[in-house]
Parts: structure tokens; sequence; C-alpha cells
């Protein structure tokens, strides 16, 4: 009898899947090319440049990516506790420390840039009320001036964390199909009813389909590792007909379909991570485990959170200056602020991101600053100094 042999998991770690950092860096960096393609080329929906720099005008997709990837990373952990989460306060307090201390950093960055050197957008000038909006996460809520354009998606994912607990919960009582199935259902109605419901046309503002992105995700999470489904044949398939239906429809149809198209890319993402947990394709996960993908996982959030001030001061002030919008003008700013942009997010994540991976609670950050201090050279408990 002929035995196919599956390949096994590519777990790097506890709940840890190669490939994982490669996927979000590539995002990342879409979003950055997206942003010095919109400093470019005026008229945005519309696509104003050449053919080939068309799939930019699509950056907001790499957000769907993100929103799907942090469903499925955050669910790994439970999925092999029977979808237990343990206490949610714990979970809370530490997605805080994760995410908000480089926010926050972020958040002053893009300010002071706006403030002293350049808005991203010429006459939007953030303010005190922008800083408080944003610093409470609630700017999809209350409206102010935007200190930067990507800051909109973090709000969306700060919500999301506090329905997390109910979807585990959910997810272990009634099921996986039956749980997308309802969260599909109450996204797609509020989507529906909005023009008759003020309330629900409120909602809209929440980005509601991102919870289906976000519960696709986890449940992906318990997909069997297995499994014999071919899921990279199916992300490929679900992938192009995405790229298909968005040709047909054209940028300014497709832009303004973003919640339907948001709700279709989700699957092939999914798709393509349950293809990653079981090894396949071999091809794929070389390539997303290599050193430069790994370089740009490891400082993805803090490169989406820094990039657009950067690319709009070297958009304004340097590149104008000398071209006029257009395909010079966009290869000259992506030459420029994508490697600047790159190399700062690095040190940003170095001060305001890793720290608080690696150290679970202030005490710790302080304890493990108080352990280097005391160890550096000539302080008496290091190595004397040459």
């Amino acid at each position: 009898m002929h035995v196919t042999e599956v390949p096994k998991p590519a777990l790097t770690g506890p709940d840890r899947i190669t490939g994982l950092d490669g996927v979000r860096g590539l995002a990342a960096f879409f979003v950055v090319v997206h942003h010095c393609r919109l400093f470019s080329f005026p008229g945005f929906p519309a696509d104003t440049g050449p053919l080939w720099l068309s799939p930019l005008l699509y950056g907001h997709l790499a957000v769907v990516v993100f929103i799907v990837l942090s469903g499925y990373s955050l669910a790994l952990g439970p999925a092999g506790r029977e979808w237990s989460l343990g206490r949610i306060r714990t979970f809370l307090r530490r997605r805080a420390w994760r995410i908000i201390p480089a926010y926050w950093a972020a958040l002053i960055f893009s300010f002071l840039v706006a403030r002293l050197l350049v808005t991203e957008t010429p006459g939007v000038v953030p303010t005190g009320k922008s800083l408080l909006t944003y610093g409470f996460l609630v700017q999809d809520v209350v409206s102010a001036p935007s200190p930067n354009s990507a800051f909109w998606s973090i709000a969306v994912e700060a919500q999301l964390y506090l329905l997390f607990p109910l979807l585990l919960l959910l997810r272990r009582n009634i099921g996986a199909v039956a749980l997308v199935v309802c969260v599909l259902t109450g996204v797609v109605l509020i989507e529906a009813l909005s023009g008759q419901v003020p309330v629900f046309m409120s909602l809209l503002h929440l980005t509601p389909e991102f919870a289906v992105l976000f519960t696709l995700g986890a449940v992906t999470a318990g997909i069997r590792r297995d499994s014999r489904i071919p899921w990279p044949w199916l992300a490929l398939a679900g992938g192009a007909a995405l790229v298909i239906l968005i040709a047909v429809l054209g940028p300014v149809r497709a832009i303004g379909n973003y919640f339907w198209l948001d709700l279709l890319a989700a699957f092939p993402v999914a798709a393509l991570l349950a293809g990653l947990a079981q090894g396949r394709p071999s091809w794929l996960i070389r390539v997303l485990d290599s050193a430069p993908l790994r370089f740009l996982g490891k400082c993805s959030y803090s490169l989406y959170l820094v990039h657009v001030p950067i690319v709009a001061v070297v958009s304004h002030l340097l590149v104008r200056a000398w071209l006029p919008a257009g395909t010079p003008a966009f290869l000259l700013t992506a030459v420029l602020a994508v490697p600047l942009a790159v190399l700062f997010a690095r040190g940003f994540a170095a001060v305001f991101e890793l720290p608080f991976q690696r150290h679970r609670s202030a005490a710790a950050l302080l304890a493990a600053i108080r352990s280097k201090r005391h160890a550096q050279p000539g302080n008496g408990t290091g190595a004397p100094p040459s």
C-alpha cells in the first residue's frame, strides 16, 4: 500500500509556525510601498499611474492579512488547550502591554512630524483632540484630524481583542462553522440594513467585516495539521479569483466595495496560514523564512506604525521639490523612503516594541533594565574597562 508522507508541521517553538514573520513582513512592506504610490500619483482611488503599479492601489488588503493573521496567532495557544484562554484580565493586560507602548510612541512621533515638518494631507493638522482621540483608540468613533492614516486599523484591532474571549467561548460550545456563520450573518445584516437603520450605519465606521476576518483566522488555528485538504491550492485559487474580480470591477468600484472584498480575501489568507501550518508549500516557507523577510517581520508592527510620516517627509519635502507627480517621483520616493522607514522602524522596535515582547510586565522590564545597567563595565559588577 502506498503511503503519502505528510510534511511535519513547521513549528519553531511553542505555538510558533515558520513563515508567519515573513507574511507579516511582506504585508507591512506592501503597505509602505502602497503609500509611496499614493503620495506620487493624484486622484486615488482612480488609477492615474502606469498599469504595472496598479496592484499598489490595494494596500488595504494587506490589513486584511494582518487581521486574519492576528486572530490566527492569538488562537494558536488556546486551540491546543480546548479553546481555553485563561484569565481574561491577564490576556487583555498582555495585549495592551504588547501594542500600546509602541503605538503611543508612534502617535507622538507622527504628531510632531505633522506639527513641525509636514502634514500627510495638506491642510489636515492634528490637534490636542487628535492626541486624545487616537491615544484612547477611539478614532473610528470620534472624529479628529489624523496624525497618521495608518492608525485607523489599530483601533479596530484593539476592539477585536475585547471580543476575543467571547469568540473562544463560542468556538468551544458551538463549533468553528457555526461560529463563522453567526459572525458573518450578523456583519452582513449590519451592511444590508445600514441604509434603513441609523445605528447600523454608524457601526460601519467600526469596519465590522474585520470581525469575520479575525474570527476566521482564530478558527483556522484549530485546523488539524495532518489534514489532507490541499490548503495551498485553495489559497491560490481564492487569491486568483479575487484578483480577477478586482480587475473586472476596476479600482474605483473595487475600493468602494472593500466590505465585500475584505470578506472574500479572508478565505485565501486563512487557507495560506493552514497550509503553512502543514509545512506546505515548502518552497514558500523557505522564502518566508529567509533572513530579509524575518528581519522585516520582526519590526513589521513598528514599520506599519511609523512609515507614513517618513514617506510624507520624503515625498513632500524632498521629491516634490525636484519632480512632479508621476512614475519618476514614485521611484525616487520608494528608493529613499522604503529603506529609511525600514531602518527607522528597526531602531524604533528595539526601543518601543521588542523590550515589551521579551518582558511581560513593567516589573520584569524594570528588573531587566537594572540588571543590564549593573552589568555594564566600570560599575563594580561587570568586567573592568579595557
